[in-house]
């Protein structure tokens, strides 16, 4: 029985702007940062034929559509319209579980799924002028991946009859949990599609990426035992970069943790969250990680306060030596209150 849902809200940030200001929903919209060195958050669907899409430099959006409109990010306003979304969606639930501003789980009872999403995104667009995709199966991996399938305002369901076929023409970057240096690390051996990463064994995968391999091989197979829980709190969120060619400039060093630093303070924006500890992840060339962290006396959430941060520890633990990776990630996390209202 097929009976967790993925809801996922379409383009969220833009599809907000277009409640607050209709005329929009005729021009390509980003929202995200206004200066050319910002990152966009989210951009509407006429903006995404341009090729336009998250964590693009706003420059270069510019570029691909000169005519752009971009909007400043209005977060109050999303958490307000993200909670009159989820709260219409709780009431369906067996269990519930938001897992960032715009998307959650649910687990149902035994019923229709199909028919059930259907009421669910009549009643949240009826309600709210925002329209849902859905994805249905019988587990996390699945109902995600099946809620990106008929973007925007679609329905898919993804049986067990329907692993691994379905499965074996997607490109690996669909995997949940790889990530971008996880896909980068695969191409690179010449894996690029589902059917592929189906050719690894477990110790293989295991090889190249730890314990989460044992994750990966499974849930390409259709397993994935990860339970809906409503209490879930992370414990931590970041971001690294491996280098292709080592360095000892602590120039090129910082510049790294700049772009990092931005990319954190998008993935933060997207959970709604902020953290107290910033942690500085180095390896040098012998594969030796040396880690420093500190707490601050109130969270961060902008990328001028996490570079700050990660950039003092870098020059408190750096001894000019070859660095092959560098890290950044924050702990002690919490959602953001309602007083903490700029984010530009």
């Amino acid at each position: 029985m097929n009976n967790i849902l993925h809801i996922d809200c379409d383009a969220f940030y833009a599809s907000c702007e277009e409640i607050r200001n209709p005329k929009l929903k005729n021009f390509p919209v980003a929202v995200g940062g206004l200066t050319n060195k910002s990152i966009i958050t989210t951009a509407n669907y006429k903006a995404r034929k341009f090729g336009i899409h998250s964590a693009m430099p706003v420059f270069m959006a510019k570029e691909l559509c000169p005519n752009l409109i971009l909007i400043p990010v209005d977060h109050p306003y999303y958490r307000k319209k993200s909670e009159e979304v989820f709260n219409i969606i709780k009431k369906y639930a067996v269990n519930f579980e938001q897992v960032s501003i715009d998307e959650a789980y649910l687990r149902i009872k035994n019923q229709n799924p199909f028919a059930l999403a259907k009421k669910i995104q009549d009643e949240v667009f009826i309600k709210t002028q925002i329209n849902v995709s859905i994805g249905i199966s019988y587990n996390k991996f699945l109902a995600k991946l099946a809620s990106d399938w008929n973007k925007p305002h679609g329905i898919k369901e993804i049986s067990r009859k329907d692993v691994p076929e379905i499965l074996l023409d997607l490109d690996i970057k669909k995997v949940h949990g790889l990530g971008s240096h996880g896909v980068e690390k695969l191409k690179k051996i010449g894996i690029y599609t589902i059917k592929d990463l189906l050719r690894l064994d477990k110790d293989f995968l295991i090889g190249l990426f730890g314990k989460h391999g044992s994750y990966i091989y499974g849930v390409i197979r259709g397993e994935d035992d990860r339970e809906i829980n409503p209490s879930r709190q992370r414990k931590s969120l970041g971001r690294e970069r491996t280098f292709r060619e080592n360095t000892n400039d602590i120039n090129i060093l910082k510049q790294y943790l700049k772009e990092i630093s931005e990319k954190v303070e998008n993935d933060l924006e997207k959970k709604d969250l902020q953290g107290k500890t910033v942690n500085l992840k180095l390896k040098n060339s012998d594969f030796k990680t040396i880690t420093r962290a500190i707490t601050l006396q109130e969270p961060i959430y902008k990328r001028e306060d996490i570079y700050k941060s990660a950039s003092e520890l870098l020059n408190e633990v750096y001894k000019n030596e070859y660095i092959r990776l560098i890290g950044i990630s924050l702990s002690k996390l919490s959602n953001r209150n309602s007083n903490q209202l700029s984010f530009l």
